[in-house]
């Protein structure tokens, strides 16, 4: 038993424990512009290519990068657009660029929220300014006004672009 005791103190002094190697975290603000640079890039080459299997669909881009398209116009006597504080009530459809759903109302149902003053992503917020009661839109909105560098946590990824059908029903 002595044996014993002895041979697992030799044992457990003779382990070394390695190191930990010293990361060189030299980071700047010209790493982060580069990769955001580089980012962008590549989405935007995602969305090109996506746009080039839909050639019907005669989008406008805005200055955030929102690509939108009416595909159907609502009613032809109102001028009127959602505008911050109003309540816009929207169907919709929420897809990847590889199709795949990731959320969309049920059937019947809709749902409401606060112009400019909700947690609805920047992109929508700024499309559904664009329409008016009754309009049905196509819409692609880049990570960066979407769900951004963290995603939804559950069924959008991290920096992914998405691809939205939606209709607006009223606003009040």
């Amino acid at each position: 038993m002595k044996y014993f005791f002895f041979l697992m103190i030799v044992a457990l002094f003779s382990c070394e424990t390695p190191e930990k190697e010293a990361f060189d975290v030299n980071w700047t603000k010209n790493n982060s512009s580069e990769l955001n640079k580089n980012l962008a890039i590549q989405e935007g080459i995602n969305i090109k290519l996506f746009l080039e299997m839909r050639k019907d669909w005669t989008l406008t881009q805005t200055g955030s990068g929102l690509q939108y398209f009416i595909y159907e116009h609502g009613e032809k006597d109102t001028l009127i657009h959602p505008s911050k504080g109003n309540i816009a009530e929207i169907e919709y459809e929420v897809k990847l660029l590889d199709g795949t759903v990731v959320s969309k109302t049920e059937i019947n149902e809709y749902e409401e929220f606060k112009v400019d003053n909700s947690d609805i992503e920047s992109g929508v917020q700024e499309a559904v300014k664009k329409l008016t009661k009754g309009d049905r839109a196509k819409l692609i909105i880049p990570s960066h006004i979407g769900h951004g560098l963290i995603g939804d946590l559950n069924k959008i990824p991290p920096l992914t672009t998405l691809v939205m059908d939606i209709y607006l029903l009223g606003i009040k």
